[in-house]
């Protein structure tokens, strides 16, 4: 019996003297690492967005051409004995400048001749008049049966009025062909083409040269649809800006005055008149703005109130995402009103303080919790527990 309380003692002693072992070599040993906490949750970088009023500028494309030319020509027939020297291809000539002058010496005697008709005229009236005024002097003693109009004299008075009217009218006319011996320039111009020379014959109605009015020129340029629905409400007379690119670009103000009342049946848009003054610059020092040159032009459109400006590369399908204020995403459709460059104006589907999200995550979705780049996150208690999360590929973009 005591063999086998010894036998059992024995056992008991090894086992807990194994128990103990193990625990000192337990303790002994390394401490286990603590798991490192990853944080699963991804990074986004926003913006928050606010509500602007914002100008609509629209543009168009045209061509500048001459408000007005002229085809010359010889009013009265002659020899060439002088013309202008800048009368010729690409030169500019003043309003009033004489361009060419016809030998005028048959048309000053004829003015002379006029004058000499007219004043035979004169003293044949003044002679009829002094005879009837004595034949009414005479009438007054003799029976009123024998005084007639003959009597009188008063066909005779009409036939000198008449012939002094008509040597009137021969002067007035010889002194208009005398005029016209001067080609004047009627407005500002650029003399297009000459096709006359001195001691030239040239023949009444003859076409002698062309040139195009430098006192205003015009742009003729079309209005998109999309771009129809911003024009002011007043139009006419409104400032616009006409620019050119390039190496000699240049930026002259011009003046809306009319658009052409019709929709074009190709393109299906509306054109608009743009006039410039001066556009040659022989009464300015800004910069000449030739017939020909193909140019910007921008006006003011209608402003739009309340509205929001956004990159195109944060839109997609009419939608955007937004982080709210429990740090989740959120998809908002919104209203494009107008495209402008690289940016969509919106209208409704936001609101002021939206934080707009510039990064996406690779997989984004309705309620998912984000982080918000350069934000403390709210959830951390402490420092030490914050632990470095790998940044999408987004964020390193």
């Amino acid at each position: 019996m005591n063999k086998k309380w010894i036998k059992a003692g024995a056992a008991i002693f090894t086992l807990v003297l194994g128990i103990v072992g193990m625990n000192v070599i337990g303790s002994s040993g390394p401490e286990e690492e603590e798991k490192e906490v990853v944080e699963t949750r991804p990074t986004v970088k926003v913006e928050s967005i606010h509500s602007l009023n914002h100008q609509v500028k629209i543009k168009g494309h045209g061509e500048v051409i001459p408000v007005e030319s002229t085809i010359l020509s010889a009013q009265v027939s002659g020899e060439v004995i002088s013309w202008h020297p800048n009368f010729v291809s690409g030169g500019l000539v003043k309003r009033g400048d004489v361009l060419f002058k016809v030998d005028p010496a048959n048309y000053e005697a004829a003015v002379l001749q006029a004058e000499a008709a007219l004043s035979s005229a004169q003293a044949t009236l003044i002679e009829e008049r002094g005879r009837a005024d004595v034949a009414k002097r005479e009438a007054k003693t003799l029976p009123n049966a024998k005084v007639t109009d003959l009597y009188l004299r008063k066909p005779q008075l009409l036939s000198a009025e008449a012939a002094m009217k008509s040597a009137q009218a021969r002067l007035k006319l010889a002194q208009r062909d005398l005029s016209y011996c001067e080609v004047k320039a009627p407005y500002d111009a650029l003399v297009v083409a000459r096709e006359i020379g001195k001691g030239q014959n040239v023949n009444q109605g003859a076409r002698v040269g062309e040139i195009y009015n430098i006192e205003v020129a015009e742009i003729i340029f079309p209005i998109a649809g999309f771009d129809s629905a911003f024009l002011p409400n007043q139009l006419l007379g409104l400032a616009a800006d006409v620019s050119t690119d390039g190496r000699y670009s240049f930026n002259r103000p011009g003046k809306i005055v009319r658009d052409l009342g019709v929709v074009d049946s190709s393109t299906r848009m509306t054109n608009i008149v743009v006039q410039v003054e001066d556009p040659y610059s022989i009464n300015s020092n800004l910069p000449k703005m030739q017939f020909g040159n193909y140019v910007t032009v921008s006006f003011d459109g209608q402003r739009l109130n309340n509205v929001f400006k956004l990159s195109q590369d944060l839109v997609t399908n009419n939608s955007v995402w937004i982080v709210t204020d429990e740090n989740k995403l959120d998809m908002r459709n919104i209203e494009v009103i107008r495209e402008e460059a690289d940016y969509f104006i919106v209208g409704n589907g936001l609101e002021n303080g939206n934080n707009l999200v510039l990064t996406l995550p690779e997989y984004p979705q309705k309620n998912l919790e984000v982080l918000i780049a350069g934000q403390k996150d709210i959830k951390t208690k402490d420092d030490s527990d914050a632990v470095s999360v790998e940044p999408t590929n987004a964020e390193k973009e």
